[in-house]
């Protein structure tokens, strides 16, 4: 039986591309309001939960899909690296440069994890920031101003500076089909798994406490798939 037990956490392990039989894995969060919440994110960044009017009910960080997605995996958090209102690209609301805040400046704040979930282009669909084309390489400071190539160069350094770990990103429902598009096709090029979540439940256009939960639920499947 133990040996049996010994074979499933390795089998699983290889699968995660982290140990499931030691410590807790580390998990970290790249995200924007969808998973900030006060007091567990970085003091400079925006967090829009939890709301102190009635637009959403949740109240709790225990109630956020990422709380509850790292207890469901047995893991620990080791950085929520998320921002209210960021774009993954430089470009913001009304055209405004967001390159304090974007996906793609943030990517290396990220610590030591051994998974990381990254939730985004919400904000690049909702702001229509600009598309441009794919790039894969030399991108320069003015490509970082559009979606495809800031997507590429963020998926480029996740996967450079975290080389041991499992990468994961999470795509919102009822976004602009070109930004899905974008991301599938980014995604399938760096061999990034990519978790289209499906019917989720939300208020004032995020996560309600019911959201929160199937999210959690989708993205815990899709892992452990």
């Amino acid at each position: 039986m133990k040996k049996l037990f010994l074979a499933l956490c390795l089998t699983v392990s290889a699968v995660l591309g982290f140990s499931v039989c030691g410590d807790a894995p580390k998990i970290s969060i790249l995200g924007d309001s969808y998973s900030t919440f006060h007091g567990w994110i970085p003091k400079s960044h925006w967090a829009w939960y939890p709301r102190s009017n009635n637009a959403n009910d949740v109240k709790k960080a225990e109630e956020c899909w990422w709380y509850l997605t790292i207890k469901a995996l047995n893991g620990k958090l080791e950085k929520n690296e998320s921002w209210s209102g960021s774009t993954i690209c430089h470009t913001g609301y009304h055209g405004k440069d967001a390159s304090h805040n974007s996906f793609v400046t943030r990517v290396d704040q990220l610590g030591n994890p051994d998974l990381i979930f990254i939730c985004g282009a919400t904000n690049d669909s909702w702001a229509n920031s600009p598309i441009g084309d794919y790039k894969w390489s030399d991108w320069t400071h003015k490509d970082l101003y559009y979606f495809r190539p800031a997507m590429a160069k963020m998926l480029f350094e996740i996967k450079k500076r975290y080389p041991d770990a499992k990468v994961f990103f999470i795509l919102n429902d009822k976004l602009k089909s070109d930004i899905n598009d974008s991301v599938h096709a980014i995604c399938k090029h760096y061999n990034v798994p990519c978790i289209d979540l499906k019917d989720i439940d939300k208020q004032s256009g995020h996560p309600s406490v019911k959201g929160m939960q199937q999210m959690a639920d989708q993205v815990v499947k899709a892992v452990r798939k």
